[in-house]
């Protein structure tokens, strides 16, 4: 997945699926001739993971956290047993860091922060590998992850099934993938999640603090504002956000996840290191802030949720102030945005959440319709 010379953003093609289908004339998978000796990557020394009922669990597809591409490539032209054979042949070779690689390494350092803080706290973030491969894809990834360095214990690899339940069982605060229609599953369960996308050239981030920009509407609240501006215009919306600023929004499907960064940001605060918190956030909306920011920061004040920036845009592209940010991760539900903060550098994730995606879809259908045959 990259942005194409066209400026748009792309997917590679689906997460790998199936289990492959036996070779009928040998009983030998033809992967099996050609496994090399193994010589696998020796990890360091790591701290115990934390229990999934207390940690802070993100799950991360092997094809966001790794760069997969060529990988992918050969399962979509080739087929799964070619797929499997060339991950067997390179499996002591790691992959090059995908999109989500950095945010990893920043959710690391603030665990390296928590456990020098609280040693003896399990409130931490717990990243799962949750992967749809093969599991003969297995031995490849973690000699990567302990090649990189990564502390990454738990895996799921399905085979092809869908990964929704083991999401449930690990207390999923957050899902990234490069596969919207698995995302679309986790928002319907419940499960904060989105398509992460990567730029042509990714933006240098911190290495010591972690930052994440969400934008307001359909991502952190509900889309009950995004529904008035779609069905009444620009001057309604700002009717209803002034008539309504005391009545805090409906939460949305990241609100949970901002909970949970606050959760860990008090532990900073506590000790008396509010100005050297390694988790930083950013509110980044197209609001305007004296016509209807006010409702925004009402309702995050009643959630009891901080926000460290808050930035209203009035309308203005977020691409150029992301950009200054240098967020490790950036939410919104329009693929406008997601466009925008990519072309700037910035690792973008689309949540499909709210009318904004009933109303594209729609439009797409309808233009479809209208070019078909009479």
């Amino acid at each position: 997945m990259s942005l194409n010379n066209g400026q748009t953003l792309t997917i590679s093609g689906q997460d790998l699926t199936g289990n492959g289908s036996s070779n009928s004339s040998s009983n030998r998978a033809p992967w099996e001739d050609a496994r090399p000796v193994l010589k696998p990557s020796t990890p360091t020394r790591k701290p115990k993971p934390p229990k999934p009922e207390n940690a802070i669990t993100i799950a991360v597809s092997s094809r966001v956290l790794f760069n997969m591409e060529k990988e992918q490539q050969i399962y979509e032209v080739q087929g799964m047993e070619e797929y499997i054979k060339y991950q067997v042949e390179h499996e002591t070779q790691p992959f090059s860091p995908g999109p989500a690689f950095s945010f990893v390494k920043a959710l690391e350092a603030v665990n390296t922060r928590l456990r020098d803080l609280y040693p003896e706290s399990e409130e931490l973030f717990d990243v799962v590998l949750m992967t749809n491969n093969h599991a003969y894809v297995g031995l490849r990834l973690i000699n990567t992850i302990n090649h990189h360095q990564l502390f990454i214990e738990r895996f799921c690899m399905t085979g092809g099934n869908s990964p929704i339940g083991y999401l449930k069982a690990y207390h999923t605060n957050l899902y990234l993938s490069a596969d919207p229609v698995k995302v679309r599953e986790a928002l319907e369960e419940g499960i904060a999640a989105a398509t992460m996308f990567t730029p042509e050239k990714i933006t240098e981030v911190s290495d010591t603090q972690l930052r994440v920009a969400f934008d307001g509407d359909a991502v952190l609240f509900s889309d009950e504002s995004e529904r008035i501006y779609k069905a009444h215009g620009l001057d309604k919306f700002f009717e209803h956000e002034k008539a309504h600023e005391n009545k805090p929004l409906d939460h949305g499907p990241l609100k949970g996840f901002l909970e949970a960064l606050g959760k860990l940001q008090k532990k900073f605060y506590a000790k008396g290191q509010r100005m050297d918190c390694p988790i930083r956030t950013y509110l980044v909306t197209a609001r305007s802030a004296a016509s209807s920011g006010t409702r925004a920061l009402k309702t995050l004040r009643s959630w009891g949720l901080e926000i460290d920036e808050a930035l209203f845009l009035a309308g203005a592209p977020k691409g150029p102030m992301l950009e200054k940010i240098r967020p490790h991760i950036f939410f919104d539900d329009q693929m406008f945005h997601v466009e925008g903060a990519a072309e700037m550098g910035t690792v973008a994730c689309h949540v499909p959440y709210g009318i904004a995606q009933r109303v594209t879809n729609k439009a797409i259908k309808d233009k479809e319709t209208s070019s078909e045959p009479k």
